[in-house]
């Protein structure tokens, strides 16, 4: 696999995140994004902790080791690194988007069983290997912490519970989705993110 330089990824990253503030899935600071320069060692493109999506450009991103420790650019790498690390372990991801939509908080703050079901819905076709809109999506909702380290496990235990899901939602906070490159990560935040939002419109939430 080619992956991108430094400049590739954080120009499309900032790019993304500016799109996703317009949409209102990442307002102020919220939300975090990254993509995979190398695996062997590995090397993470973040963007960095308290940086404004509305104007978040290619400055505001670092480069982190598999441990999280920046190794170029200036600035504070976000405080969820650990999460992004731990997806990328994971799921081999090559990109990791999170946001912090209405309807995804909303959905997360009263799922039954810690998960949040949606089937039945023609756009679940977006995710990546999904072919019927009889599928099942099961996205795992993730008790919240200021203690990254034990929210990073919690995340890693959930993606072993749950190993079909192409996202993951905290509780009260937001969604982590994936992809093996920018452009699935993207597609799976917009279809999610639609889904988040028919489904809670569904159950009489306006």
């Amino acid at each position: 696999m080619t992956f991108p330089s430094f400049d590739e990824a954080t120009a499309a990253l900032a790019a993304t995140a500016r799109a996703f503030h317009a949409r209102g899935w990442a307002p102020a600071t919220a939300g975090n994004y990254s993509a995979v320069l190398a695996r062997d060692p590995l090397r993470l493109a973040v963007s960095a902790s308290g940086s404004d999506k509305a104007a978040l450009d290619a400055s505001r991103f670092v480069t982190v080791d598999g441990e999280g420790r920046r190794l170029t650019g200036s600035g504070r790498p976000s405080d969820e690194t650990a999460l992004h690390l731990a997806v990328v372990a994971a799921r081999g991801a090559g990109a990791v988007l999170h946001t912090h939509s209405i309807w995804g908080t909303v959905l997360s703050q009263e799922a039954p069983a810690g998960e949040v079901a949606i089937t039945g819905l023609e756009l679940l076709k977006a995710l990546s290997g999904v072919t019927t809109h009889e599928h099942v999506e099961r996205v795992p909702v993730v008790a919240n912490t200021q203690d990254y380290t034990r929210l990073a496990a919690s995340v890693s235990e959930a993606l072993s519970v749950y190993p079909g899901c192409h996202g993951l939602l905290l509780r009260g906070h937001g969604l982590y989705a994936w992809g093996e490159d920018l452009a699935e990560a993207r597609r799976h935040v917009e279809a999610l993110e639609f889904l988040f939002e028919v489904v809670a419109r569904m159950q009489g939430r306006t």
